[in-house]
């Protein structure tokens, strides 16, 4: 039976004349034009371009139970509880394919809330596009994407040929995926080309709008379910929008399970080391991206039984259980061999290993305590001959480490597979409160290449700020010559564009009527039991307020004096302190 993917099918009726359909445009002009399209077209797949439907409060017409579906698609379950952060297998992957790849995740949260802005009565979780990228690509094939999202080889369904699958001509002169003869649906959410012409989106703002780009392909899965003027918080609007993506009860079932998984509780893994599909189809162990349009696991068409003695009907034996004897044959006439020997195919050429380490990033990298390095880390591995090679496995190792920093996830060491030019890129490094540095060595994994080496720094975080310090009280500060000022009189507020500063850095001096430093009047008492007039070190308390600490005077001398009280960066408040002589 001829199966077609509903989402195609229904994005090929989205578009007329360069003119898309909008959420405006009534249910009813949606269906007569896709009727239209489809006669005109003849293409298959009727049923599944209505699947899509239409946002009604009815509940979605479902396929026969046990129907295939239209797609190939990967059927593991998730496990029946959500792993603990940390959890690991015996493999040290998480539990069942559970966590999803930083970028991936990454990708997955930003377009959920970009349809928020855009769409905010959808009510589109990314847990719904996390489920469906890994039931179609086992999340962009473990998260095997560069840095900017891109997957690092191509991620193509089976051939649409008309075999097992619609016929579908192609559509995109092989740009997205690589076949000029037929389309393939392509990248880590599996959009036929012509789908993508009219849903494709630029999720990451490149100026690009790329299906391989695990960015774009989330924003427009995301628009795409939420077509039909659809609110995913309602359970037949939620079954209508997976169905359109594949017209299928077990795909459907297979999809929400994932959906309530990841409600639970998501891990964050590495780009690179999320667990690869064991059933077939994108993006797994084995892809299925066989010529013939068929998944990898299919047998292909039913064979004739081949001729042997088994499959013959057997002869009767004579009454006296004899078998008789068959009469002799001639042999048939044996043809020479030909002459002349068939072609040989020169075997298969074996890339060359890689030789060098070649850093692509910076050497020396440098963070913020509690931030993130901003460069992430790269190398390029390359033969004898300087030539880049893909498929080699790149190990990112943090040594000599006093700080406590990390790649995401937590990992000190991670494992990154080249792409086609030949790099490997290190998920994000995250610096923690400890400053100090490290090194992270880089090295091919099973091949005696030398090592490179990354210094990383991590910097104390600066020193809080405030541009404006005033005292809390107005009341006047008076006391006579040895006398004592209360305890706490001069408070101190600091803010930082009107929000209270804490953790200022403080300096408080004694100063005269001119400015200058005060050499007599009033002293802060010292450790040593000397007088001091003037203190550093002092700092902001949580609500950005310092009190100062007891002052007294000395006994010979009256008049105005003052404290100053200032920041490292010029900002000061000064308080005036009156001493007289006592009365006779």
């Amino acid at each position: 039976m001829t199966r077609y993917r509903g989402r195609h099918a229904a994005a090929k009726f989205t578009d007329f004349g360069g003119t898309r359909l909008r959420r405006s445009v009534s249910t009813a002009a949606v269906a007569a034009a896709a009727m239209a399209a489809l006669t005109a077209s003849q293409a298959p797949g009727l049923q599944s371009a209505q699947a899509g439907g239409d946002g009604d409060s009815g509940q979605p017409d479902l396929p026969p139970e046990g129907s295939p579906g239209d797609d190939s698609y990967h059927t593991e379950l998730p496990p029946l509880e959500s792993p603990e952060p940390g959890d690991k297998d015996s493999d040290g992957e998480s539990p069942n394919g559970s966590g999803i790849p930083a970028t991936v995740l990454a990708a997955y949260k930003k377009a959920e809330a970009s349809v928020a802005g855009s769409d905010p009565g959808c009510a589109l979780p990314w847990e719904l596009l996390a489920a469906i990228g890994k039931v179609e690509s086992g999340q962009a094939r473990g998260g095997a994407v560069d840095d900017d999202g891109t997957t690092l080889k191509p991620i193509l369904g089976p051939v649409l040929n008309g075999g097992d699958f619609a016929e579908i001509t192609d559509t995109d002169s092989g740009v997205y995926d690589g076949d000029a003869t037929y389309d393939r649906a392509v990248g880590p959410m599996q959009f036929i080309p012509s789908t993508w012409a009219s849903w494709g989106a630029d999720g990451n703002g490149d100026g690009r709008q790329d299906p391989n780009n695990i960015y774009d392909a989330a924003l427009a899965a995301g628009e795409y379910l939420c077509a039909g003027e659809r609110d995913l918080s309602v359970k037949a609007d939620l079954d209508r929008a997976v169905l359109s993506y594949n017209q299928s009860r077990e795909y459907l079932r297979t999809v929400l399970s994932w959906l309530e998984h990841y409600r639970e509780g998501v891990q964050e893994v590495p780009d690179g080391e999320g667990t690869l599909p064991t059933s077939p189809g994108p993006g797994g162990r084995d892809d299925g991206r066989s010529g013939d349009g068929r998944d990898s696991n299919d047998n292909g068409p039913s064979r004739k039984p081949s001729s042997s003695s088994d499959d013959k009907p057997s002869t009767p034996s004579d009454p006296g259980g004899n078998t008789p004897t068959s009469p002799p044959s001639t042999p048939p006439p044996t043809t020479p061999p030909p002459t002349t020997p068939p072609p040989t195919t020169p075997p298969p050429t074996t890339p060359a290993p890689p030789a060098k380490l070649e850093r692509v990033s910076s050497t020396e990298v440098t963070a913020t305590a509690g931030g993130e390095f901003t460069e992430r880390l790269r190398v390029r591995t390359v033969d004898s001959r300087g030539n880049a090679v893909d498929d080699v496995r790149v190990q990112y190792k943090i040594v000599d480490n006093t700080t406590d920093a990390r790649f995401s996830g937590g990992a000190t060491t991670v494992t990154v597979t080249t792409g086609n030019n030949g790099t490997a890129t290190a998920p994000r490094l995250r610096a923690g409160e400890r400053t100090g540095a490290f090194v992270v060595r880089a090295s091919v994994v099973g091949r005696n290449v030398p090592a490179t080496d990354f210094t990383a720094t991590v910097k104390p975080r600066p020193a809080p700020e405030a541009d404006e310090l005033a005292r809390t009280s107005d009341t006047a500060l008076e006391t006579v010559a040895g006398g004592v000022f209360a305890a706490g009189a001069v408070e101190i507020q600091a803010t930082y564009r009107d929000k209270a500063a804490a953790g200022v850095p403080l300096t408080a001096t004694m100063v005269t009527e001119d400015g200058t430093a005060a050499e007599t009047g009033p002293y802060f008492d010292g450790a040593d039991g000397k007088p001091l007039r003037s203190l550093a070190d002092l700092e902001t308390d949580a609500d950005g307020v310092l009190r100062l600490p007891k002052i007294k005077t000395d006994e010979a001398h009256d008049g105005p004096y003052y404290v100053k009280i200032a920041t490292g960066n010029g900002v000061s408040v000064t308080v005036k302190l009156t001493v007289k002589q006592p009365e006779k």
